[in-house]
């Protein structure tokens, strides 16, 4: 299955409280329950103005469908390739 990362622009993202990311994150979630299990949510990154999350989709419709359904922004969805690390280098 495809893995995809979503750029979302938020600005003010790295200043949200905790409370604020737990109702993002529990918006998500509902959404994700209604969608099926063919869509997973891996995690995500927040920085100052930006959040990266990571998913699991069979493309990248269903990932944007759970943009909308969300409310969330989806400013771009990139499909990963390949992952590499320091092992990479060996």
């Amino acid at each position: 299955m495809p893995k995809y990362v979503i750029e979302r622009d938020i600005p003010g993202a790295g200043t949200l409280s905790a409370d604020q990311l737990k109702g993002i994150s529990q918006t998500s979630c509902g959404v994700l329950s209604t969608m099926g299990p063919q869509i997973q949510w891996l995690q995500s990154y927040v920085t100052g103005d930006k959040i990266y999350c990571v998913y699991i989709a069979p493309d990248e419709e269903m990932v944007r469908e759970h943009a909308e359904q969300g409310g969330f922004p989806a400013n771009a969805v990139n499909e990963v390739k390949t992952v590499i690390d320091p092992t990479t280098a060996e």
